[in-house]
C-alpha cells in the first residue's frame, strides 16, 4: 500500500486528491497538512512513501519544508512530489534542487498523478523527456550561472557524457540507442553517475548536469 501525505493550503484541493487517490486499491491518504510546517510533522508522524507537496503556502512554504524532509536522514525513504502551477511558480528548479524528486502541474489528469505517485515510489523517472525537456529547460534559464558541481571530477568522460543525456530528458533506453550500448549498460552509468555525485534521484542529476554546464538552457527543442 502507497501511504500518501498531502499539503495544500487549499482545503478543496486536499479533498479532491484525498478523494483520487483513496479510491485507488494500492493508494491511502495518511494525512492532509495545510502548510509547510505541518507536512514536515505529519511525514516525521507517518513516514508516508510520498508527500505531494505545493509550493505556495502561508508560514512555511513548500520549498522550506522540502528541503526539510530532504535532509532529514528518518525521512530518507519518503518521496516529495512538487505541485505547480507552471505559469507561475518560479521556484521549481531550486525544488528539485533541493531534494523534491519530481513535480507534477496542478491541472495534471488524475491519470498522470497516480501514474507519478507509482513512479516514485518504484523509482522511476516522475516525468516524460518531453515534459522534463520543456519545464527543466524554463527553469534553468533562471538558475544560477554554470558552476562546480561536488564529485564531478570523479565522473569518466562517458559518464559525463550520458549525464548530459540524462539532462536532455532521455530515458535509458534512449541513451543506449544514441551511444550504440545495452540499456542495462546504459543503466549502469547513470547509477554510477547518481552515486558519485550522491544525487538521491534521477531529477536531481538532470539539475546537476544543468549546473555543471553540461547542459545548457536552449540546447533542447
Amino acid at each position: 500500500m502507497i501511504r500518501v501525505v498531502i499539503a495544500d493550503d487549499q482545503a478543496l484541493v486536499r479533498g479532491g486528491f484525498r478523494a483520487l487517490l483513496d479510491a485507488q486499491v494500492d493508494i491511502t491518504v495518511v494525512g492532509e497538512a495545510a502548510d509547510g510546517d505541518e507536512a514536515v510533522r505529519l511525514a516525521v508522524e507517518h513516514r508516508p512513501d510520498v508527500v505531494l507537496m505545493d509550493i505556495r503556502m502561508p508560514g512555511v512554504d513548500g520549498l522550506t519544508a522540502t528541503r526539510a524532509i530532504a535532509t532529514d536522514a528518518r525521512l530518507a525513504d519518503v518521496r516529495v512530489i512538487v505541485l505547480t502551477t507552471f505559469d507561475l511558480d518560479e521556484y521549481v528548479f531550486e525544488a528539485i534542487r533541493s531534494g523534491a524528486n519530481g513535480f507534477l502541474v496542478k491541472d495534471t489528469e488524475p491519470a498522470e498523478l497516480l501514474r507519478a505517485i507509482r513512479a516514485v515510489v518504484a523509482g522511476d523517472a516522475l516525468l516524460s523527456p518531453g515534459v522534463t525537456r520543456r519545464l527543466i529547460e524554463e527553469f534553468a534559464a533562471r538558475a544560477k550561472d554554470p558552476g562546480d558541481v561536488p564529485g564531478l571530477d570523479a565522473l569518466t568522460d562517458r559518464e559525463r557524457e550520458v549525464m548530459a543525456l540524462v539532462g536532455q530528458g532521455l530515458t535509458n533506453d534512449e541513451i543506449a540507442a544514441r551511444l550504440f550500448v545495452s540499456g542495462a549498460t546504459a543503466k549502469t552509468h547513470v547509477s554510477r553517475a547518481m552515486v558519485k555525485l550522491h544525487a538521491r534521484d534521477r531529477a536531481q542529476l538532470v539539475v546537476y548536469a544543468y549546473e555543471a554546464g553540461l547542459v545548457r538552457p536552449g540546447w533542447l527543442h
